[in-house]
């Protein structure tokens, strides 16, 4: 009979020099849970694929230490802030620097990404909060609080005491602060679908608040050290605090830890979860270590959990109160903001366009791919719907047997010469749409934009069956027949579709824009529309105010047509109109009526309510979208933010 194998709760993976000077900063990929960025003094920023050795790609342009690193969620894009205060964005896929962002007068200390959109928040000792919209490298807004730590958190020195607070981008003031920490504030963390949120601090405290009362839930006392690292689960279960040397697993109502595990990582710097394993990473001097937890041993919910890293009396368990309900999932609450504290707009030299000088710089910022094989991996064939490097999903890391005596345990583990095992096509995820029945035959609820092949042809649809066992030559003349079945209808369709093109060129040679558009929506072709949409999105100068009384209703159309493109199409075409003209057509219906008869400014008035009234219409849509996975699901909530004014 076997011996069955017994496992590890957890273990050390590897270990790397990530940079030929000190590691400054780091960051995982928190889609993936196998993505690591590093940032060090050496300037520059260096890419890993967890658990293997090599350094796929290294990114340069910092004359300065790099001192916050952070990537987006798709984990496309990441940013870099230096010591001098400079940011730079690089697009992964493209392997190129996309934008570099100055203003701020000292180092950078912490950075983030908007997860509705392309903007960036960055946090420096030159006591300034910025939010940049990547697109036109401008600050939208800046607030001036004290030394950051992290974006929306300022740890000040008595006699103002350190504490979260919470702003309305939207509205552009603060909505509350959350008083009580009485170190600096290192890291907060939003519950993934309650209005909750954690904040860790340096006096060793973890404090929970309700963000829809404003007022603290519950504080977990006692950690070893400085809270630096913390994470809910997925479900939102339970809240996971990296620690000196360990791992601890906490419950606020009431407060509780459900587990301790222990885990020889040091200071902890970040933390990721994918398949039910916790990835751990810490750095000391050029040297990054990773380790693994396994969660499935963990508990995460149930009894207190006696601590065996100190000897201290497991944390007080409080009787739950019934009567108290359960804070609502997602739903925006109607709140009313004390103190409103109005956000400082950017100032003209903040709009500007960048310099030459700006421009230099991005030249002679480069991206070096390191490794080739692992780079076209991970970052080349990434559907656009998907939602993580191909590479880095559906794999866990194997399990370290436990079967190091004392002795051993001082040894390095035989975990960390483990290669990444190659990923299993029939365990990677399916797609988006998942149902307990099988799919129905027909086209898929998203066609995408890019593929390999036609939707719903496959090489046996242009074969004739074979009804005769006997029969086993097929018909040269029968095969041709199957393969030229709906041809001629397809060639009148594209020869149609052409000579509507030619008459909307003709239109545009000879007239406006404005005039081909209205040709282009009276033929009644979407695909028609989709083409000279694409030409207009990529001139905005084209733009008038004449256009947005006509392309709405076709935006609409497009937003809820099945074909990705055209969905792209639509969300490009609509902020678009939402950036350039909204704020035009919001400031001319709020103005005061004009005395006398203005044909000219009644005329822009009438245009003006056309539009704000299909927009509005549309304002519905997108937020009925707003709540899909994916690049379709971000780029609707952009444009939920952007249509903000209109309520």
């Amino acid at each position: 009979m076997a011996t069955p194998v017994v496992t590890k709760t957890a273990w050390k993976l590897q270990e790397i020099v990530a940079h030929a000077s000190n590691v400054s900063s780091l960051v995982l990929g928190k889609a993936s849970g196998r993505l690591l960025a590093t940032g060090g003094d050496d300037c520059r920023v260096n890419l890993w694929s967890i658990n293997k050795p090599n350094c796929i790609m290294s990114l340069t342009g910092h004359t300065s230490p790099v001192e916050s690193v952070r990537l987006n969620t798709p984990e496309e894009l990441i940013v870099a802030g230096s010591q001098s205060g400079s940011i730079r964005v690089w697009d992964l896929e493209a392997a190129k620097i996309l934008r570099t962002l100055m203003g701020h007068k000292a180092n950078i200390c912490s950075l983030d990404f908007h997860p509705y959109g392309e903007f960036v928040a960055s946090g420096s000792q030159d006591t300034n909060i910025k939010l940049w919209d990547i697109r036109r490298k401008g600050c939208v807004f800046r607030y001036r609080v004290r030394p950051v730590r992290q974006p929306g958190v300022c740890p000040a020195p008595d006699p103002h005491p350190p504490c979260p607070q919470l702003w309305d981008l939207t509205a552009g003031k603060m909505m509350s602060e959350f008083p009580g920490h009485t170190g600096p504030v290192n890291v907060v963390e939003f519950h993934p679908n309650e209005y909750l949120l954690a904040s860790g601090s340096s006096d060793r405290t973890i404090r929970f608040w309700d963000l829809e009362k404003f007022q603290v839930v519950s504080c977990i006392e006692g950690e070893p050290g400085p809270v630096r690292s913390v994470l809910f689960n997925p479900d939102g279960c339970c809240l996971y605090s990296g620690c000196q040397d360990s791992l601890r697993v906490y419950g606020w109502e009431p407060e509780r830890c459900f587990d301790v595990v222990l885990v020889n990582w040091g200071k902890v710097a970040d933390l990721a979860i994918c398949n039910d394993q916790l990835i751990g990473v810490a750095f000391s001097q050029s040297n990054v270590s990773s380790y693994v937890v396994d969660l499935t041993r963990v508990t995460r919910t149930g009894t207190v959990a006696q601590d065996p890293v100190r000897d201290s009396q497991p944390l007080a368990q409080q009787s739950p109160n019934p009567s108290v309900p359960l804070r609502r999932i997602y739903e925006r609450p109607s709140t009313t903001c004390s103190k409103p504290q109005r956000v400082k707009r950017n100032s003209e030299s903040e709009r500007r366009s960048p310099s030459s000088e700006d421009d230099r710089d991005e030249r002679e910022s480069r991206a070096e791919i390191q490794n080739a094989e692992d780079y076209t991996e991970i970052f080349q064939p990434k559907n656009s719907i998907s939602e993580a490097p191909v590479l880095l999903r559906g794999v866990c890391f194997p399990l370290a047997p436990d079967t190091t005596t004392a002795k051993e345990a001082a040894k390095p583990s035989a975990a960390m010469d483990m290669q990444f095992p190659a990923p299993n096509p029939e365990a990677l995820p399916q797609p988006l749409v998942t149902t307990s029945t099988p799919a129905p035959k027909g086209d898929p609820a998203i066609i995408p934009a890019t593929r390999n092949e036609p939707i719903g042809l496959k090489a046996s649809d242009f074969l004739p069956a074979v009804k005769v066992p006997q029969q086993a030559e097929l018909v040269d003349e029968d095969a041709m027949s199957q393969i030229r079945k709906g041809h001629d209808t397809m060639c009148v369709v594209l020869t149609s579709r052409h000579k509507n093109l030619d008459t909307v060129r003709a239109v545009w040679t000879t007239g406006d824009v404005k005039t081909s558009v209205d040709s282009a929506v009276a033929i009644s072709d979407l695909s028609v529309v989709v083409d000279l949409l694409n030409i207009l999105n990529q001139k905005a100068s084209l733009w008038k105010l004449d256009l947005c009384t006509t392309v709405p209703p076709q935006i609409e159309k497009l937003l809820q047509s099945k074909y990705e493109s055209y969905v792209q199409t639509g969300c490009t075409s609509l902020k678009l109109i939402l950036q350039r003209f909204l704020p035009l057509i919001t400031d001319i219906l709020a103005a005061p009526p004009s005395v006398g008869v203005d044909i000219s400014r009644e005329e822009r008035l009438h245009k003006c309510r056309l539009c704000y009234k299909q927009l509005k219409s549309i304002s519905g849509l997108v937020k009925s979208k707003s709540g899909l996975s994916g690049r379709h699901g971000s780029a609707f909530r952009e444009l939920h933010l952007l249509m903000a004014s209109l309520d």
